[in-house]
């Protein structure tokens, strides 16, 4: 019975550490415009991903650091990304913002559907064909998403702060966190 009871324990605690991905409130920060990272990511160029990538924006979009961690039997690696952009598009009532690292042949990251007051990412399947996006499953372990406004137009500036941990399958875990500002596109 003991045995019994300290199963059903570790079962609980384990289901409830992960979430399922589902919308969920963001908070609003008026201030984050004046944060030191977003002030520092005017001060630097946008990345250039590939040779002939036209840049979109003078200045750095995006500083969000990746960690990917993977296990493979007894081993344990890991990966560090930070090389991400942001864009943003207003389609219909959705805010989705785009935090990634697509050289044209894979791209690795996140995209952040925000609705309603609340958000839900999903995370992007680096592998892809040239042009094409796609998701992969993932179960959430932690989510935060700060933004400066919660009201979106198109040409209006976004800022914002991601904090992302999640399992991407029963070997690889993600934590992607970092800042962002851009403006939004219309679809």
């Amino acid at each position: 019975m003991k045995l019994f009871l300290f199963l059903i324990g570790i079962s609980l605690i384990t289901f409830s550490c992960q979430k399922d991905q589902k919308f969920e409130n963001f908070i609003v920060d008026k201030s984050i415009p004046t944060y030191d990272t977003i002030q520092l990511l005017s001060k630097y160029p946008e990345l250039k991903l590939y040779n002939s990538e036209i840049v979109e924006s003078k200045t750095r979009t995006a500083y969000i650091i990746q960690k990917a961690f993977y296990y493979d039997g007894p081993l344990k690696g890991s990966f560090l990304f930070e090389d991400y952009k942001c864009k943003a598009q207003y389609q219909n009532d959705t805010l989705n913002i785009l935090l990634n690292n697509d050289n044209g042949y894979f791209g690795n990251g996140v995209l952040v559907k925000v609705f309603n007051n609340q958000f839900y990412i999903k995370d992007i399947d680096p592998k892809t064909l040239k042009g094409e996006k796609k998701f992969i499953k993932s179960k959430v372990s932690e989510q935060k998403l700060i933004l400066n406004t919660s009201r979106f137009n198109k040409n209006d500036s976004i800022y914002g702060f991601i904090d992302y941990k999640c399992k991407i399958d029963s070997l690889v875990y993600k934590h992607f966190r970092g800042y962002f500002k851009t403006t939004i596109q219309q679809n």
